[in-house]
């Protein structure tokens, strides 16, 4: 079965000269399906740039990056939007909420984009919002809600639709303990349902639910590891 997700030698760079940045070096990375994987690493380790670069958000430098086969390189700038939009789900670390549109006008402006009809993504807008807890917040905007909230949106968000790659940089930083497990528990079942799923995190208790976890320091990615022996292995590892 091909992979959801590819990155093949994978380089970043930012800046030239004594500004230059090596955000990424040489990343080698697959996803299938039903697959969760994890993105430890220190602050300022390429974390956040992986994410992006796996979501065609940014282009990479040098090196390959496909989805489902499909090199990016290959599409134009309204096919990889349409690719965005119909196929993978992002949570931003700021969440990116539209502040004009309410909860459920945010979760369902990628669909209404693709062409659904309004009161049909209202609804799965709806539903969505009742997966992450937030039933009773559909008509309320941004600034209306706490950062927990706006972050269970920015989730509802990415897995509103028929999406095959989630990607998610550090999804439970808003939120406590019970909250961040609710929504690893619906990552978990995304996958199940044939989506393939990377995070971003700092949070060995989050990691610790992968099937994998990736180690990334200075935009290298510097070791791989299962991790049924609990997050404290995983401190140590990245440590």
């Amino acid at each position: 079965m091909t992979p959801v997700l590819q990155l093949h030698d994978v380089s970043k760079v930012y800046g030239s000269g004594p500004a230059e940045v090596q955000a990424l070096t040489g990343v080698n990375l697959s996803v299938r399906a039903g697959e969760m994987i994890a993105i430890m690493g220190p602050s300022g380790s390429g974390k956040s740039t992986l994410l992006t670069i796996a979501g065609s958000l940014e282009q990479p430098t040098s090196g390959a990056v496909l989805i489902e086969g499909r090199p990016l390189a290959g599409l134009s700038h309204s096919e990889q939007a349409r690719m965005r939009r119909r196929h993978v789900g992002y949570v931003f670390q700021d969440f990116n909420l539209l502040p004009g549109l309410t909860a459920a006008e945010n979760i369902a402006l990628p669909l209404e984009l693709d062409g659904t009809k309004a009161k049909v993504a209202m609804a799965a807008a709806r539903r969505a919002l009742e997966q992450v807890g937030l039933t009773g917040q559909a008509a309320r905007y941004p600034d209306e809600l706490s950062g927990g909230q706006r972050q269970r949106v920015a989730i509802a968000r990415a897995l509103v639709g028929e999406r095959r790659l989630l990607l998610a940089d550090e999804p439970s930083g808003a939120l406590d303990t019970r909250a961040g497990e609710a929504v690893i528990r619906l990552l978990r079942t995304a996958c199940k349902e044939g989506a393939a799923a990377v995070l971003a995190t700092h949070d060995a208790q989050l990691a610790a639910w992968a099937d994998r976890v990736v180690f990334v320091r200075d935009g290298v990615a510097i070791d791989q590891t299962t991790p049924p022996a609990g997050p404290e292995s995983l401190l140590q590892a990245e440590s």
